[in-house]
């Protein structure tokens, strides 16, 4: 009998271990970008309906990812339109929605800009913590989009959560922005940094009125 449930604990153990190993040969097939974006909650974004957020003090934005319905509202304005047809007219309210999510959604962007580069990660100090941390770069095309060429250098910790980057114009040598990732928020298993301080810890981005519809 004794020899019989030590059988039975040693194959659950075995299977266990299988497991296991086999979970860690997954995430090792995945690429960087994909490990840091389903560390912030990338695996539940398919289930999100809609998005508000509100960057700063002026530029309050409804998303809806499925449809590319946007809305935002200002103290002067509401303006609406939807990206998959954007005339001359909207141009400038949509380079507004392109920053100001890029600033929220960063993780999720690794994945899906998919027409930028990405380096393989490295060891290095980061820049504000002064913390030895992992970095990836992405860096964009010379050519389209609203911001060619802009390179941001990307700071993560052991569990892959994003806690500095850097930006730099037109991939320039010298920092033309730094700041924190900070203030996580989680949303149901969606993990967002509200805050964004700069290297004087002071002054940056902020998010507020974050909410979003599953």
């Amino acid at each position: 009998m004794k020899k019989s449930v030590f059988s039975l604990c040693l194959l659950v153990l075995c299977f266990s271990c299988k497991q296991i190993d086999e979970k860690a040969k997954e995430t090792s097939k995945l690429s960087i970008a994909k490990q840091i974006a389903n560390a912030h909650g990338f695996e539940n974004w398919d289930k999100v309906k809609e998005i508000q957020f509100k960057f700063g003090k002026n530029r309050l934005w409804n998303w809806n990812p499925k449809t590319d319905d946007i809305k935002l509202i200002t103290d002067k304005d509401t303006i609406i339109y939807n990206r998959k047809s954007i005339d001359i007219n909207y141009i400038k309210t949509d380079r507004a929605f392109i920053n100001d999510k890029f600033w929220l959604l960063i993780p999720f962007q690794l994945v899906w800009d998919t027409s930028a580069s990405i380096s393989e990660p490295i060891k290095e100090l980061a820049p504000i913590s002064k913390n030895m941390m992992n970095k990836i770069t992405i860096t964009y095309p010379k050519e389209g989009g609203y911001t060619p060429g802009d390179a941001y250098d990307i700071y993560f910790d052991k569990d892959l959560i994003i806690k500095e980057w850097v930006f730099r114009k037109g991939n320039k040598q010298e920092p033309s922005l730094i700041n924190t990732f900070e203030n996580y928020q989680d949303f149901k298993g969606i993990k967002l940094a509200l805050d964004h301080k700069r290297i004087n810890g002071k002054g940056g981005v902020k998010f507020t009125s974050v909410q979003l519809k599953f």
